[in-house]
């Protein structure tokens, strides 16, 4: 009996780590983008807010009738390395416009469950008409109606609008296109994920928006506060960057948090959180790393195939590890591209216009930067300390043993 209850045990812990990551990729899941993931979130919905409450002091609302599961990431460094992505083409950024219309769009949604493109397109002309800071939006404008497509796709892939008739893609060609949607409203007002709603701030202060009472002033070594406050802000702050960044570099913590990480207990509570997230934690001279073995906690992967950003990246990371610890120039870097284009003419075909090397470049180095791979400053590219997992040594040939076994 008592095996088959420890069997048990270790299947809940398994799924419950599955969930655990699972929402960590997708922070709005619904049960409609992922049916499996969220049956495991509702099966284990009181230990997952448990967990993320203990460890991460974030908070987890799961909904099972309406269908959606919630994780408020909030944090006091928001990533701005991880703009929301267009889901058309090469999930470029948002850009500005992109990111107002949304906000619009996501708005005017809230009149009621069911509306058309069309409507929500008129009622986004007349909001940004009255707004003096935003451009008029303008339906019959080819540039407007993409970025009109892609703020629709964006709420589409958060599972918050359903389109039941048509074709989000169609308004690309014809303003008249029809589609017809689902408004899950209940999910559209929890994609906001602050404490307060931003049109409630004091003279639109954003460190108001990130601000969390629970942890009083506990970032500040001088502030007095109680040392459970203190030894909780610790743990969550380097637990959400152990869950959420690739890497997490000794140097970019302040002097509290690497005591704590070097603490009997702050290790053991670390690599506990880790550990039942499913991951497995690497401690390293230089910091740390959370290492997803079946990689369900990424949006992003590194290196990833088919993306030419993704090989020139490897391409660009040889080099610069090679040069490890001196930078290498970005000019330099931008010219081996740029000969690598001349070596293979079939590559890398839609940066063979003016300019294209430095643009590739751009975006390799900022993938690297992005998974803490290097670090740039000025027209310098360094290696960081986490590069040396991708570097390319010498083949070392093993002798097969030769000997006999034992019966």
């Amino acid at each position: 009996m008592s095996d088959l209850r420890s069997e048990l045990d270790r299947e809940r812990a398994a799924e419950r780590a599955q969930a655990i990551r699972a929402l960590l990729a997708r922070p709005m899941l619904t049960r409609d983008t992922s049916a499996p993931d969220f049956a495991l979130i509702v099966r284990h919905r009181t230990e997952l807010v448990a967990w993320f409450d203990t460890n991460t002091g974030w908070r987890l609302v799961v909904e099972p009738r309406a269908g959606y599961a919630r994780l408020m990431k909030t944090s006091q460094r928001p990533p701005v390395d991880r703009p929301a992505r267009r889901p058309r083409g090469a999930r470029n950024p948002l850009d500005r416009r992109r990111y107002t219309l949304l906000c619009l769009v996501a708005a005017e949604l809230l009149a009621g469950p069911v509306t058309t493109i069309g409507i929500v397109a008129e009622r986004l002309t007349q909001a940004s008409a009255v707004e003096p800071d935003i451009a008029a939006f303008d339906s019959s404008r080819h540039d407007d109606r993409r970025a009109y497509v892609d703020a629709l796709l964006v709420l589409e892939e958060l599972g918050v609008l359903t389109a039941v008739d048509g074709n989000t893609d169609a308004y690309l060609q014809h303003a008249d296109a029809k589609v017809l949607y689902r408004v899950d409203s209940a999910g559209l007002v929890r994609l906001l994920a602050t404490r307060q709603a931003p049109s409630r701030l004091p003279d639109g202060d954003l460190v108001a928006l990130t601000h969390e009472p629970r942890y009083g002033d506990a970032q500040d070594p001088a502030a007095e506060v109680s040392d459970e406050q203190r030894n909780r802000w610790l743990r969550h702050s380097i637990v959400r960057r152990l869950l959420d960044d690739p890497v997490v570099y000794l140097d970019d913590l302040t002097e509290a948090q690497r005591a704590y990480a070097a603490s009997i207990t702050g290790r053991r509570m670390l690599r506990t959180a880790v550990t039942e997230a499913g991951m497995l934690l690497e401690e390293r001279a230089e910091g740390l790393l959370a290492v997803d073995p079946d990689a369900l906690a990424t949006d992003e992967r590194f290196p990833a195939g088919g993306s030419v950003a993704g090989q020139a990246a490897l391409l660009l990371l040889d080099s610069v590890v090679a040069a490890r610890p001196v930078a290498v120039a970005k000019e330099q870097l931008v010219r081996q591209l740029a000969d690598r284009f001349a070596v293979v003419p079939q590559w890398a075909r839609t940066y063979r216009s003016d300019g294209g090397p430095q643009r590739l470049a751009d975006e390799a180095l900022a993938l690297l930067a992005r998974f803490g791979l290097v670090q740039r400053s000025g027209g310098g590219v360094r290696a960081l300390a986490a590069a040396a997992r991708y570097a390319i040594g010498e083949a070392t040939v093993v002798s097969p043993r030769i000997g006999r076994s034992r019966r």
